[in-house]
């Protein structure tokens, strides 16, 4: 990606210690909920926290196009919730941006209702994967229509076109443990005849069972056997209508933290984040890695854990292995945890993280490509990768290339803050979850200027 006039570089210098307290913009994958279940109540629902990016932004403009009233305005939000029934076919084509939750969630809700409707998105968004999503909204009932993917011969590329209503309950084995795929099925189920089972091979994040559950929909939730029934018999499809606090996001938290503990001489505490079990992989891996971490709960927000999570930079971090479970509870903090691993001691090897390739960019590609321009020894896997540490010796600056992807583009500025010379970082690729970034960054001591 070249530098032009229109383009806002941000420019990371080597940073003394980052020391004080913060708070992060509310959590990304919360507030997409949170506005979308909100428009499913009858009444108003007013949302506090709510996650300030882009891809937030998407759901909110979608919901409108649909004939939501959303008022946002900063971090609060009012949601004139309509129900299933008060939603109005689009005029025109939804379109998603870059959020594969915006997508992935809205097929799970168009798929009851009773018109057509056209999912769009960025060209980066239009790369990615459809196809597990439609397969089981398709035997549900709904059509789905979009163009194939050449890499993938079952595969399905948007834009998509669905035809919804007058499904029906199924049982369905996820292939995948995925958030995303799961809660489109729960939203297709709470407008199907019958019951809706769906186990999952792993354990995703459970946020949309806790919002749900809170809002009083017909959803039962095991974690044990990692099956999630949503029973719609009786009920009145209504959710209610009850204010919603978001808390902070700990995907966006964990560059901070994983700054914290890399940059010599750090203290960070990050308050009121969001500590659902079900997302603290990255936690449990910094810890693993020999990081001066405490964890505090303070407070719970509709069923979710909130607390505060202080780091103290204590020497150079070891290597880990980051594989399984706990792979899949860090998947969307595995850019950041690259970075603790490259400037870590010893060789480190992430496994069993191949949903990264069809993530925002090929994120194994791209976190490859980044370490290496940073001249950090890296190899590609098939599920994953193996990085080299450097044990403390600073990375080579430079261009970071993020492919618009804002998870690379952060762990490229982190990396960054340890290098002997400038590394320049597209602004606007951060902007999609994390706006505020560079600002709280600066406020800890980092040396960027735009």
């Amino acid at each position: 990606m070249t530098e032009s006039a229109a383009q806002e570089i941000l420019r990371v210098g080597r940073s003394p210690s980052l020391r004080g307290v913060c708070s992060v913009p509310g959590d990304k994958s919360i507030s997409h909920r949170a506005l979308l279940f909100g428009a499913l109540c009858r009444g108003a629902v007013e949302i506090r926290g709510l996650g300030l990016g882009g891809d937030n932004a998407s759901t909110a403009a979608a919901l409108r196009a649909l004939g939501v009233e959303v008022q946002v305005s900063g971090s609060t939000a009012r949601v004139e919730g309509r129900g299933f029934s008060g939603l109005r076919q689009a005029q025109a084509e939804l379109d998603c941006g870059n959020s594969g939750t915006t997508m992935r969630l809205f097929c799970g809700l168009l798929a009851g209702r009773p018109f057509a409707t056209t999912l769009t998105g960025d060209p980066s968004l239009s790369r990615r994967p459809m196809g597990r999503v439609a397969k089981p909204l398709r035997l549900m009932g709904a059509r789905i229509e979009g163009h194939s993917d050449p890499q993938r011969p079952e595969g399905l590329l948007p834009p998509l076109v669905i035809a919804g209503g007058n499904l029906r309950g199924i049982d369905y084995a996820l292939p995948v443990a995925s958030a995303q795929l799961k809660s489109a099925l729960v939203l297709a189920g709470l407008q199907a005849s019958g019951k809706t089972c769906i186990e999952e091979p792993g354990l995703s994040r459970d946020h949309t069972e806790r919002m749900l559950r809170f809002l009083g929909a017909p959803i039962h939730a095991d974690p044990v056997t990692r099956r999630v029934v949503v029973d719609p018999t009786g009920w009145t499809g209504e959710l209610i209508a009850s204010a919603v606090e978001v808390p902070g996001d700990l995907s966006s938290a964990a560059f901070l933290l994983v700054a914290a503990a890399v940059v010599p001489g750090s203290d960070v505490t990050v308050e009121r984040v969001g500590l659902n079990p079900t997302r603290t992989g990255v936690l449990d891996a910094l810890q693993a890695m020999g990081a001066n971490l405490e964890v505090f709960q303070t407070s719970e927000a509709m069923g979710e854990p909130v607390g505060r999570v202080r780091v103290r930079w204590a020497g150079p971090l070891r290597a880990a292995r980051i594989a399984g479970d706990l792979a899949l509870r860090s998947i969307d903090e595995i850019p950041a945890l690259a970075v603790a691993c490259a400037l870590a001691e010893g060789r480190s090897e992430f496994a069993d993280v191949g949903e990264l390739r069809v993530k925002e960019s090929d994120r194994i590609a791209s976190i490859a490509r980044e370490l290496a321009r940073a001249g950090i020894e890296v190899e590609q896997t098939s599920t994953g990768f193996w990085v080299q540490g450097t044990g403390g010796r600073p990375p080579k600056g430079g261009r970071v290339s993020p492919d618009r992807d804002h998870r690379i583009a952060m762990a490229g500025a982190v990396l960054g803050l340890l290098s002997d010379e400038e590394t320049t970082v597209p602004s606007e690729d951060i902007a999609t979850s994390f706006p505020t970034f560079a600002e709280i960054l600066r406020t800890l001591g980092a040396d960027l200027k735009s």
